[in-house]
């Protein structure tokens, strides 16, 4: 009899957008699919054999019935997706570029291409989701956030006594007040050099963080811990090469995804036994898919084009450190796009591609 095997659990809220990727060929379509922060993660740790919760406030609009389909084909649980009270689902466009010296780029449109109007933002999951969500949270390995609010926060509490290893990716230190209850709770703070590195405060007294993970682009990440209660000094990790750039977007999320699936699948308890090896070959796993990542378009673009054997094979050779070409499966299709809500009368225009 075949033994049946609990998956671990996540939980998460934070940005949950549909993105529409613009890329290189400015003759191929425009492509969509479910990203920000927090969709990238739980549709990462899906990817990875992990049960998937995104916590989030789609209202039924065609942008959240894109995001929900294209969430519900990497098989992650969509009961909280629609919490009340709902709304728009937040729109990103990714237009990809070659800079100067050849190198890919690529820049976040947050108006409309055509009509000029703001495209729908971010707004939290607030309290009244709160009492409907609490009792599912336990046996969770882990809870993500990457925005925060007073339900946010709460959850996350809720989650942290059941066991589960909070993790919090701050965008932005936009409530000081909120921020400071966020670092009280978090577990794991990972942020990037370039956005946030006034959150070096993760290792005060009155903190639960224990480990603080600090990325720095191509040279790699830094990171620190107090698994044994007293912190540690910073260690450098450098990057690995990836098998081809053509675009870094989503990187950041596939580390962090790849560094949960070898640290935390049970929860607080594991990550406490870490220790410095096990920290190390965790986050080494999470740079491999971050390298890897980079060879495709879009956050998470390599998922479409690539079969799961030749995803782990690949993942496997960059940890050998001989990197493999990207194999392309042709027969894996992509999804259609959706337009803008606020542009009239025009429900099937795709984005243009801008000549900045």
């Amino acid at each position: 009899m075949k033994q049946i095997v609990d998956r671990p659990k996540i939980f998460g809220t934070g940005l949950v957008a549909l993105d529409l990727v613009m890329g290189l060929d400015p003759n191929s379509p425009v492509q969509s699919w479910a990203g920000g922060t927090c969709g990238n993660v739980m549709a990462i740790m899906a990817y990875l054999g992990w049960d998937a919760y995104p916590i989030a406030r789609m209202n039924g609009d065609p942008a959240s019935e894109r995001v929900r389909a294209d969430l519900g084909f990497w098989n992650v649980h969509l009961d909280f997706a629609n919490s009340a009270p709902t709304g728009h689902t937040p729109i990103i466009i990714q237009q990809i570029k070659r800079g100067r010296d050849g190198t890919p780029t690529h820049r976040f449109l947050w108006t409309c291409p055509h009509c000029g109007q703001r495209l729908p933002s971010f707004r939290p999951v607030t309290q009244a989701a709160v009492e409907t969500i609490v009792p599912h949270l336990k046996h969770s390995s882990v809870f993500f956030l990457d925005r925060l609010s007073r339900a946010a926060l709460t959850l996350a509490a809720d989650a942290a006594s059941e066991g589960a290893v909070v993790v919090f990716e701050p965008s932005g230190k936009t409530d000081d007040k909120l921020f400071a209850e966020a670092l009280s709770l978090a577990h794991v703070v990972k942020y990037s050099d370039q956005r946030l590195s006034e959150a070096g405060g993760a290792m005060s007294e009155g903190t639960a963080t224990l480990v603080e993970i600090q990325t720095t682009g191509a040279d790699g990440l830094r990171y620190r811990h107090r698994l044994d209660g007293v912190v540690s000094q910073w260690i450098q990790i450098p990057a690995f090469s990836a098998p081809r750039l053509v675009d870094s977007c989503g990187s950041g999320d596939w580390c962090t995804g790849g560094f949960l699936a070898k640290a935390a699948s049970d929860g607080l308890a594991e990550l406490k036994g870490r220790g410095d090896a096990g920290l190390t070959d965790a986050l080494r796993f999470g740079q491999a898919l971050a390298a890897w990542n980079c060879g495709f378009e879009g956050a998470r673009g390599g998922m479409y084009l690539v079969g799961r054997s030749d995803f782990d094979r690949q993942i496997k050779s960059i940890l050998d450190g001989r990197p493999t070409l990207v194999a392309i499966d042709p027969t894996i299709k992509i999804g259609a796009s959706v337009a803008c809500p606020a542009c009239p009368d025009q429900p099937q225009k795709r984005p243009v591609r801008s000549a900045a």
